[in-house]
């Protein structure tokens, strides 16, 4: 339903037109009649009315949009007065570890993040983006071009939201330095290489086109986790040195660069804590040199997202005041352990994090939703965790019952649906290893129905019997929650492949080890059905991936599916030579097995690369 409300006043420039664009998502159409909402710009976000009419108060342009959504429609009498406790408040969305959103998909989350108040985006590329010198930079990875980024830099100012380019200039540049035409630019493999000025060249054609297409002169630069960094082939030319030094020097002419174009430069801080022997949370204070390394023209970003005390994110803000930077705080939205959300940890963390930024004044916090070993988390299930920083920027608190009711009006959505979205990643009794949480719908979804890893770990749990009661749960999420239907078919696809699965893995290997051949039977027989539910989840995880991201990745998601298919039908092969009697054995299966990640208290910490979930052997040598 719609309603027109005859809008007057002062108002954002360009305002018609972005409503034009919010329609569907706010419901409201502005109209020459009806209930009048008077606009007036000041000095914080108030929506005042009295049942008739509204007074509604912007101090800029996206508090109005927040204000928007604010009304209570049919209207009723409200007194609503907020101030953000942050200028700057967003979202960093992860478009490098193979799910590039498509812009339509981006469009989509600036007008949510224009009714939640967020003022800030960012697009995580770490090559994705084009640099018309480097034909190989984000070669087939679905790289944006510049008309793309300018048309959503456009976008985003017309409601109010800052795109600001987020790159790399030192490491986590992996996909771009295996390429031969960049061999000779590499320290290691992660990691440019530091003094070389063909090094400097490429920054600057790659800093050049990263800002081109933004308004904003802010730039995030990363250089978080560049490990390794002076040792590898600076070290063979230029001999060892304290890598603080490397860093420093290196830091200094990407300002200079940065400084040609008029950008202000922010930097994860990390590196400045781990050149000391430590981290964000060990107890010394930075060391003198690590202080002296920081350039005064760059913020530092202090990322965390394993922490659930407030005064834990308050003793590293205190370290980071040292440094005599400003300081940017990145909180997590857990998105990045496998295929669902970890809601309870990306709350409770969040809270905690914002809570002790509010105190220390930090002017710019964003939520962070990486996208780990694939991007198999959508990033549509991230919503709820976007609006709890929304509503934390405008509110300063959490309320479950206040959060759960601006969802409903930003997302039209339900945050119960959502919250148990994070259902999918342990069975009941199964605890999650503190800030590294047990991803259950991962690793047994890639767990080898022959060579399994995790047996001792899960035993006990009924995987299979909770998996399946995932099912119809998530297919009434989808019939109640139509918008996302789509999401929600996907997770219930999930969940049935994974409680067939699941049958296999509980009983295969007892059956063979008990010489129950009519057990075995059962089981080979049930096999066609999970691998055929295998089948059915890849199909409806690309139609999802291809509605939100560019088609390129999902490669990487349809080989592993593909492995597990391909493993399935050979365990049907062997258990069916054991059911026939021409082997009395499968040793690769009944091979004992040992307890790899569960603790005496029944946590299970996060598992969540290839390598560690399909094999004991070596994927990538």
């Amino acid at each position: 339903m719609e309603y027109k409300l005859h809008i007057t006043g002062q108002t954002p420039e360009g305002w018609e037109q972005a409503l034009d664009e919010l329609r569907g998502d706010l419901a409201i159409v502005p109209a020459g009649s009806g209930p009048e909402v008077s606009c007036v710009r000041g000095s914080e976000l108030a929506v005042v009315c009295d049942g008739t009419s509204v007074r509604l108060t912007w101090a800029e342009p996206v508090q109005f949009y927040r204000a928007l959504s604010l009304i209570p429609l049919p209207l009723s009498p409200c007194d609503i007065r907020e101030k953000p406790r942050f200028a700057s408040g967003g979202v960093m969305f992860d478009c490098s570890r193979n799910a590039v959103l498509r812009p339509d998909a981006v469009r989509f989350f600036l007008r949510k993040m224009a009714l939640m108040g967020l003022n800030l985006a960012m697009l995580y590329t770490e090559d994705t983006y084009e640099v018309p010198e480097l034909p190989f930079f984000g070669y087939k990875r679905g790289r944006y071009t510049y008309e793309e980024l300018k048309a959503l830099d456009d976008y985003g100012a017309l409601l109010g939201v800052e795109l600001c380019p987020c790159i790399q200039v030192l490491g986590h540049l992996k996909r771009v330095l295996h390429w031969p035409a960049f061999h000779h630019l590499r320290d290691n493999a992660e990691v440019l290489l530091a003094d070389q000025d063909e090094t400097y060249e490429v920054i600057e054609q790659m800093l050049r086109a990263a800002s081109a297409p933004f308004r904003s002169r802010r730039i995030h630069i990363g250089m978080d986790e560049a490990y390794g960094v002076g040792l590898g082939e600076h070290l063979a030319r230029f001999g060892y040195e304290d890598p603080r030094g490397v860093i420093g020097r290196h830091l200094s002419r990407v300002l200079d660069i940065a400084d040609k174009y008029g950008l202000k430069p922010m930097m994860w801080s990390d590196m400045y804590f781990h050149l000391d022997g430590g981290s964000y949370h060990s107890e010394n204070m930075p060391s003198e040199k690590a202080i002296a390394a920081v350039d005064k023209r760059v913020s530092l970003v202090y990322w965390d997202y394993y922490h659930a005390k407030e005064e834990q994110y308050a003793r590293a803000l205190k370290k980071h005041a040292v440094f005599g930077v400003p300081t940017v705080f990145a909180g997590g939205l857990w998105t990045w352990s496998g295929p669902a959300p970890v809601y309870p940890l990306a709350i409770q963390n969040t809270v905690a994090g914002l809570s002790a930024c509010m105190k220390a004044d930090v002017d710019t916090v964003l939520a962070t939703a990486w996208g780990d070993n694939g991007a198999e988390c959508n990033m549509l299930a991230s919503l709820l965790g976007i609006q709890l920083y929304g509503e934390m920027t405008y509110t300063g608190a959490y309320d479950p019952d206040a959060l759960a009711a601006r969802f409903r009006r930003c997302c039209g959505a339900d945050a119960q649906a959502f919250l148990d979205l994070s259902l999918l990643n342990a069975a009941p009794g199964m605890v999650s290893y503190p800030a590294d949480p047990v991803n259950a719908c991962k690793f047994m979804l890639y767990q080898d129905p022959l060579v399994e890893l995790f047996e001792k770990d899960v035993e006990g749990f009924e995987l299979a019997k909770h998996f399946a009661s995932l099912v119809p749960l998530y297919q009434r999420y989808g019939e109640e929650n139509p918008a996302y239907g789509l999401l929600f078919d996907f997770y219930a696809a999930l969940a049935r492949a994974l409680s067939l699965k699941c049958v296999w893995h509980e009983n295969a290997a007892q059956a063979v080890r008990n010489k129950d051949r009519e057990k075995a039977a059962e089981l080979a027989a049930g096999l066609p059905d999970a691998v055929e539910a295998i089948e059915d989840l890849r199909i409806i995880w690309r139609q999802l991936w291809e509605s939100t991201n560019k088609p390129n990745g999902f490669e990487v998601i349809e080989v592993r599916l593909g492995g597990v298919a391909a493993r399935l039908a050979t365990a049907q092969e062997k258990m069916l030579d054991f059911v026939s009697g021409e082997t009395d054995d499968i040793p690769e299966l009944t091979e004992p097995s040992l307890v790899c990640k569960r603790r005496p208290d029944n946590s299970i910490c996060c598992t969540n690369t290839m390598d560690e979930i399909a094999t004991a052997c070596t994927i990538d040598w």
